[in-house]
C-alpha cells in the first residue's frame, strides 16, 4: 500500500500549540538547529546557513504530502513563542506504525514541553492514525530524553551499539517502543483562566 497525504493537525494542549511550519519559521527555525548545545546529542552537526531552515520546511510539507509524516512547530501559548518541533516520521499505514522525535530550545527545557507536546502527537497517532506501535531513539549520554520518553510510557527495548557518529565520536543509541495497548493518555489539565 503506498501511504496517502497525511493531514497534518494543529493540535492544542493545556499551554502549547502544535502546527504546520510555515515560511516564517525560517529564522526561529535556524536558531534552533545551529545552537550546538542543543543538537550535542544529535548525529548531524548544527547547521550553518539559513537555506537549512528553509529545506527543512519545505520537507515538511513534502513529508505530509507523501504520508509518510508529520512534523509541527511547537509555540508556547502564553506568548506565541517557537520553542521547537516534534515529529512523527516513517509513517507506515501497513504496519500501523511511525517513529517519534523532538527537538526544543535550551530556554524551554526542564518546563514539561517536550513531554507535553510529544503526548499531544501520541494521543494524535493512536487515536486518529490508529497507530499501533510508535518508537523511538536516542543517544545513550542523553538521559533527559531517555526520561521524557519514559514518562509517556516508552519502553526500552534495546540498545543500537555505535550505530552512528556524534560530533565525531562513534555512539550507541537507546531504542524505545509504546505499543497502543499499553498508551495510556493522562488527561490533559484545564488551564486556569
Amino acid at each position: 500500500m503506498t501511504p496517502t497525504s497525511l493531514p497534518t493537525p494543529t493540535l492544542h494542549t493545556a499551554r502549547l500549540r502544535l502546527r504546520p511550519f510555515d515560511d516564517a519559521d525560517a529564522n526561529d527555525l535556524f536558531a534552533l538547529h545551529s545552537n550546538a548545545y542543543v543538537l550535542r546529542y544529535w548525529d548531524a552537526p548544527p547547521w550553518s546557513e539559513r537555506a537549512r531552515a528553509e529545506r527543512f520546511i519545505t520537507a515538511c510539507r513534502q513529508m505530509a504530502d507523501e504520508g509518510t509524516g508529520a512534523r509541527l512547530a511547537v509555540d508556547r501559548d502564553s506568548d506565541g513563542t517557537f520553542i521547537g518541533w516534534c515529529s512523527l516520521t516513517r509513517w507506515n499505514p501497513d504496519y500501523r506504525s511511525a517513529s517519534l522525535g523532538y527537538c526544543f530550545d535550551d530556554a524551554a527545557w526542564g518546563h514539561g514541553y517536550a513531554t507535553e507536546a510529544a503526548r499531544a502527537l501520541l494521543r494524535w497517532a493512536f487515536d486518529t492514525l490508529d497507530l499501533n506501535r510508535v518508537q523511538a531513539e536516542t543517544d545513550t549520554r542523553n538521559v533527559t530524553s531517555a526520561r521524557v520518553l519514559e514518562k509517556l510510557g516508552f519502553v526500552r527495548e534495546g540498545t543500537l551499539r555505535e550505530d552512528c557518529v556524534v560530533n565525531g565520536e562513534v555512539s550507541d543509541s537507546w531504542v524505545y517502543g509504546l505499543i497502543r495497548r499499553e498508551w495510556r493518555p493522562s488527561p490533559e489539565p484545564v488551564p486556569a483562566r
